[in-house]
């Protein structure tokens, strides 16, 4: 039986394809980058106003080049102060091809004359699984997740990446996100959450996908005889 499937990740986000492949390291699949399949494939245009609608849009968008499974990730940091902004514009919320650094000073900016209790907050993911071998009418396999917390006037910690250093997550005493190791980390953030759930039906489609593997593996010598 073949030991692996590929599963195609839809982003070029090294750090949640880092995340991913260990929350996902003990099933029998190698992660890889879209450009890895395809290197000139063109941006997806995120213009969905939910994570999920980009979510999908860009699962079934890599599907469709590659062939293969494919998993899709939009996720974003929800202020209540802002009307939950940045949301789907948390990677450009200072501005198209912002950098990380470039976003937190817009975040602190925009909350500055918030008090503690004002800066409320949550990451939120959506992962979206496409099967371009599925049956016709089958939709994705969409999962979701979410981490409490609140922002901090300053970034802490040197782990993680985004907003990580600036999202104090409730259930680890206000410690910011970037201060985690990566096992406390995956255990609480909302990719980590969302992956958790997403789980079990990946673990079951990817055991179906290699025994089709096999099955056409086994045919082939009988059909070569002919």
């Amino acid at each position: 039986m073949t030991s692996k499937l590929t599963l195609v990740v839809a982003t070029s986000n090294k750090g949640k394809l880092r995340e991913l492949s260990s929350i996902f390291s003990e099933l029998p699949i190698d992660i890889v980058p879209l450009a890895d399949v395809v290197p000139s494939a063109p941006t997806v245009v995120e213009d969905g106003v939910t994570f999920e609608q980009n979510a999908r849009k860009k699962g079934a968008f890599a599907a469709g080049l590659t062939m293969m499974l494919t998993l899709a990730d939009d996720s974003g940091l929800e202020v209540d102060a802002l009307g939950g902004r940045p949301g789907v514009r948390s990677a450009r919320f200072a501005g198209e091809h912002a950098t990380d650094a470039e976003n937190n000073a817009a975040l602190l900016d925009a909350l500055s004359e918030l008090d503690e209790e004002s800066r409320t907050a949550r990451f939120r993911c959506v992962l979206s699984l496409h099967d371009p071998w599925a049956a016709p009418g089958d939709g994705p396999i969409v999962a979701s997740g979410c981490c409490e917390g609140r922002i901090a006037r300053e970034g802490r910690g040197g782990g993680g990446f985004g907003y990580d250093p600036l999202f104090l997550v409730s259930e680890k005493g206000l410690r910011a996100m970037a201060e985690l190791s990566d096992a406390e980390k995956n255990e609480v953030s909302h990719r980590g959450r969302a992956a958790k759930a997403l789980l079990p039906q990946l673990s079951r489609l990817v055991t179906e996908r290699l025994l089709d593997v096999e099955r056409i593996s086994r045919r082939r010598p009988s059909l070569l005889d002919r």
